[in-house]
């Protein structure tokens, strides 16, 4: 919930600390934010843009891939790594994924526990998953699609969703999080360096060249560089340091509405044409196998 993750938030305009006030956020500085009724909040500047953010149509997409289990390996990948870096719950008897009952954190985020931060957490799908492995944990998913957000606030009773832009500062603490997510999504080295305590940890997931080739080649889809790796280890090289990388690869066997759907919740969908792609699904056997073909990289901010 939301409250779980007010103690960690800060005002996108001054950066001070922010508390409730009936239905709104506010700072010291007389900065206000409404809490929306879906349960997130918008805590994007006055000048922000949202014409980026993920449409009602790509989030219904993607909640409906990612719930039927296609990704499954690819978040199972996550919740294993957090486990591995975060070890046990951080308190005993601390409450389990049904309940909202937290400890530590949020009621003192200078304390030992961190924050899970989802950086473009979309519908929160690995945020929830992630924290299903981690009793007791908060996770704040960050997307500046209120779309996706509205899905995500309800995603599991440990999230906070909150509307913000990955390009600039983060509404969120120096150094509140334990441990970063970051899956197909926009990665601002500087501030996940800033919001991740030392010692603190991103886990990335970016798909690889081989990520749904099928698709690709039949359907004209974007493409993944064959760099694309070697290009985000440059990126983040002067904010975090590289300790580990795992390829996850798997086949999925898709039906014509899954390719739709698949192709509707990505990059992709902003620049294919419906009529051909039409033609070019009755075109294909069905169910067509896919190469699902992603890195799951960790990345560490220095002590």
């Amino acid at each position: 919930m939301l409250q779980d993750i007010e103690p960690y938030l800060a005002c996108p305009h001054c950066a001070q600390a922010l508390t409730r006030h009936e239905r709104s956020l506010r700072c010291p500085a007389g900065h206000s934010f409404d809490l929306a009724k879906q349960g997130y909040v918008s805590l994007l500047a006055g000048d922000a843009h949202t014409g980026t953010g993920d449409t009602v149509e790509m989030v219904s997409a993607r909640a409906d891939f990612l719930t039927a289990g296609h990704y499954r390996p690819i978040a199972d990948a996550l919740a294993e790594a957090a486990t591995a870096l975060l070890g046990a719950p951080p308190s005993a008897g601390a409450a389990g994924p049904e309940t909202t009952e937290t400890t530590g954190s949020p009621q003192d985020p200078d304390g030992p526990d961190g924050l899970v931060v989802d950086l473009g957490a979309g519908t929160g799908h690995y945020l929830a998953h992630v924290l299903d492995a981690l009793p007791g944990r908060v996770g704040a998913a960050l997307d500046i699609s209120k779309f996706a957000l509205r899905r995500a606030a309800k995603a599991h009773p440990r999230i906070g969703a909150v509307v913000c832009d990955a390009w600039r500062p983060l509404p969120l603490r120096d150094a509140s999080a334990e441990l970063m997510l970051n899956v197909f999504a926009p990665r601002n080295g500087p501030e996940i360096r800033r919001v991740l305590r030392p010692g603190g940890t991103l886990l990335l997931v970016s798909p690889t060249a081989n990520h749904l080739r099928e698709l690709v080649d039949a359907l004209g889809l974007l493409s993944v560089d064959e760099e694309k790796q070697r290009r985000i280890d440059e990126k983040l090289g002067p904010y975090l340091t590289p300790v580990d990388q795992r390829s996850v690869e798997f086949t999925l066997r898709l039906s014509a509405q899954d390719v739709r759907t698949v192709v509707g919740m990505g990059p992709s969908a902003w620049h294919t044409d419906a009529d051909r792609l039409a033609a070019a699904l009755a075109a294909m056997p069905e169910p067509v196998a896919v190469s699902a073909s992603v890195t799951v990289a960790a990345y560490r901010r220095p002590r």
